[in-house]
């Protein structure tokens, strides 16, 4: 279902939550630049499913509520001209509205796809309020590479992601010795999506499974 959140700056959004309401584990999913669509409801529901209370916000709303893209050219194009009208503090503030409403007594984990996977290490790097961030092809990490993690973080790169180069991904494997990459062969940016064509359900069941198997290592805490 749908609930709106407000943020430390007073700005209300919208968010897609699923799971049992006392779970005693929470996790906040953070969209890639095509908005809360379909498939990040479904892959919302897909944490629920496992025992999480889920919950994924509406970035956009910062600037255009509502927003749904496809992904065609005109869906990236116009997901882009979005993301770059939104501060990265706004972002986070946005994130951080979200962990509030589903930690409860114990605090969330995150994780976040395309432009989410880069919040999701700016969330890890900036935010208290989480135990452990996975990352699925986050494109703006390698620029804050040199960033210093707060919490154990696992991320996820496939070698065909002609927008993050692996001359990006061995910088951020240098600079970050204690963070868990995961690289796959024949995976390309966008491939744990099952709506796009770059869609790789080996890699992509594969991410998921260490990312549950991540995320069981670091357990709820207050």
């Amino acid at each position: 279902m749908n609930i709106q959140l407000e943020t430390h700056d007073k700005h209300t959004l919208n968010a897609y939550i699923a799971g049992p309401e006392d779970a005693s584990r929470s996790i906040v999913v953070i969209q890639e630049i095509f908005g809360v669509n379909h498939h990040m409801r479904q892959v919302t529901d897909q944490f629920a499913a496992q025992g999480y209370r889920a919950i994924c916000p509406a970035l956009f709303d910062r600037v255009e509520p509502g927003v749904e893209l496809g992904y065609d050219q005109a869906g990236i194009q116009q997901g882009l001209a979005l993301r770059n009208k939104i501060p990265a503090e706004q972002t986070l503030m946005d994130v951080e509205a979200a962990a509030q409403a589903v930690s409860g007594a114990a605090l969330p984990v995150v994780v976040g796809y395309c432009w989410g996977g880069t919040i999701a290490w700016m969330a890890a790097c900036h935010s208290p309020l989480f135990t452990a961030a996975s990352c699925w092809y986050g494109g703006g990490i390698a620029k804050a590479k040199d960033d210093t993690p707060n919490i154990p973080v696992q991320m996820h790169f496939g070698m065909h992601d002609t927008s993050i180069p692996a001359a990006d991904i061995e910088a951020i494997r240098k600079a970050q010795s204690n963070v868990e990459i995961h690289t796959y062969a024949d995976a390309g940016h966008g491939f744990g999506c099952e709506e796009r064509a770059s869609f790789h359900e080996e890699s992509a069941t594969l991410a998921q499974e260490r990312t549950l198997a991540f995320f069981n290592q670091y357990p709820a805490s207050a």
